[in-house]
């Protein structure tokens, strides 16, 4: 919010009121011992106004089978809520024609209030919201700041306009020079006219539905704001993008087939035709939707190609996250939250199906010797070269991970005691045989290697056992001379 601009709105003069029959109405509506009678005879002073409420409810908008003939007619048939959302929307566009726009197209305002506004009863038809008259005249009213910052901001609103596309770009220009939008705008206005919750919420919140903390209010805003996508359909010059947005929106949210979000926009456009002449507003030419999907078919293309680039983009960015995420990046193996997890996992199934799991722990002999001799980085090198050999003697189903420091380990599932004793000495000789090449000359290195082995019917019980197991084998390859195999083995009772 922009509170120079909120005094500057409530201070300005020619801003529209709201009209004194939609005024009474709403204070005879207010009070606990509605009378009804007065209510209809208020509306009825007004001859225009109450021609156009008989019109509508006998229209087939309303598809109502049952004519109504009178104000008071329409009160029982429709109920108060309905007629008083009726008197505020038609006393209201009476109002705001009036207004002279300056900074932008007076026609293109009122194409998309018009549009949204049948867009907003239509889905809640479809979705059996109960308030579809306040979702109606909330959509017809979401753009009412615009009316509102074209009197107040002469003449810095008409070059924000100018700017503007398609109402999304106003939004966005909107927030950056104003830090304050035209939906905020409204719902200053609205409650400045003492309008209910119902409408001063979901007006203000018409473009970021999903701020509005009150449930079933924030269900009311997200109608709305799909109803302005779905009016822009029938407003933007490029509507493909309008189309996506509705399809998606309505897929996420009601699970409409892309099928059925275009046979609903159909629907928006054929009522549209018989709201404008209730209204009396001109909006130009009739628009059809089939006609509109046929021109934007090539631009739909187009997006559907971009997005399914986006998608896979995004899924290998995921997943090159999820590699670093679980990858040591000095030795290029799995680290230690991957080895933990990886542990507990294939624990669970050597157990589950009654298999072998053997637990392999590398320990680089005299690590420290080398970083003290040779320096950090020629101790970064062994690491890494280690972690290249471990990479190349895993097989497929192993699990080789930089476990913490210079040790190192690798998971061997379904592999017997035998099998992982033969795969450690293989590992054992190869770091031997192999001496780390540095510019100085070059390092010899030696690991000792303790062995753990989980067995169908043995007596370790849990990930952490196998792994005290093996720590415990290395701790006895290191007191036993360094550069061996050690195999943990449970001592049978004397």
């Amino acid at each position: 919010m922009n509170p120079e601009l909120v005094s500057k709105i409530r201070n300005c003069p020619n801003l529209p009121s709201l009209p004194s029959v939609a005024i009474q109405v709403l204070d005879m509506a207010a009070k606990a011992d509605v009378d009804i009678a007065e209510i209809a005879r208020i509306i009825s002073k007004d001859p225009a106004l109450s021609t156009k409420i008989l019109r509508t409810v006998n229209s087939s908008f309303y598809g109502r089978s049952q004519h109504v003939s009178t104000i008071s007619h329409a009160l029982v048939i429709l109920g108060l809520q309905s007629v008083k959302t009726l008197v505020l929307g038609f006393s209201l566009v009476t109002t705001l024609r009036k207004s002279k726009s300056k900074g932008f197209k007076h026609l293109q305002y009122w194409r998309r209030s018009i549009f949204a506004a049948t867009a907003a009863r239509t889905i809640a038809i479809k979705l059996n919201i109960v308030q579809q008259e306040e979702a109606f005249l909330a959509a017809l009213l979401q753009d009412i700041g615009m009316l509102v910052l074209d009197q107040v901001l002469v003449p810095q609103y008409s070059e924000i306009c100018e700017k503007a596309n398609t109402h999304d770009d106003l939004i966005k220009a909107e927030n950056e020079a104003l830090q304050m939008t035209h939906a905020e705008v409204g719902a200053v206005l609205a409650e400045q006219w003492k309008l209910p919750p119902i409408l001063t919420v979901t007006i203000g919140n018409s473009h970021h539905a999903d701020a509005v903390s009150d449930p079933a209010l924030r269900r009311l805003a997200q109608l709305i704001q799909l109803s302005g996508w779905c009016a822009d359909v029938f407003v933007n010059e490029e509507p493909a993008s309008a189309i996506v947005q509705v399809r998606s929106f309505c897929a996420t949210n009601y699970k409409m087939s892309e099928a059925a979000s275009d046979q609903l926009l159909q629907e928006i456009a054929g009522k549209t035709k018989e709201v404008v002449s209730l209204f009396e507003v001109n909006i130009g030419a009739a628009a059809d939707y089939e006609g509109i999907l046929k021109k934007a078919n090539e631009a739909l293309v187009e997006l559907t190609l971009q997005s399914q680039m986006h998608a896979t983009q995004l899924q290998e960015q995921n997943q090159v996250l999820k590699q670093q995420a679980t990858t040591d990046a000095l030795t290029g193996l799995n680290n230690r939250a991957a080895f933990d997890q990886a542990l507990a996992e294939q624990f669970k199934i050597a157990q589950q199906q009654k298999k072998p799991l053997t637990l392999l722990l590398l320990d680089v002999d005299k690590f420290k010797s080398v970083n003290d001799r040779f320096g950090h980085q020629a101790g970064d090198k062994v690491l890494s070269a280690l972690g290249k050999l471990l990479r190349s003697a895993a097989r497929q189903q192993d699990f080789p991970s930089r476990y913490g420091g210079e040790e190192m380990s690798l998971i061997l599932p379904d592999t017997a005691r035998t099998v992982g004793a033969s795969i450690a000495e293989t590992i054992r000789r190869a770091v031997a045989a192999q001496p780390i090449r540095i510019p100085d000359g070059s390092i010899p290195i030696t690991v000792s290697i303790g062995m753990a082995t989980l067995e169908p019917g043995g007596k370790l019980s849990a990930p952490e056992h196998l792994l005290k197991a093996a720590d415990m084998a290395v701790y006895a390859a290191k007191h036993g001379g360094r550069n061996c195999v050690k195999i943990f083995a449970i001592k049978a009772a004397a």
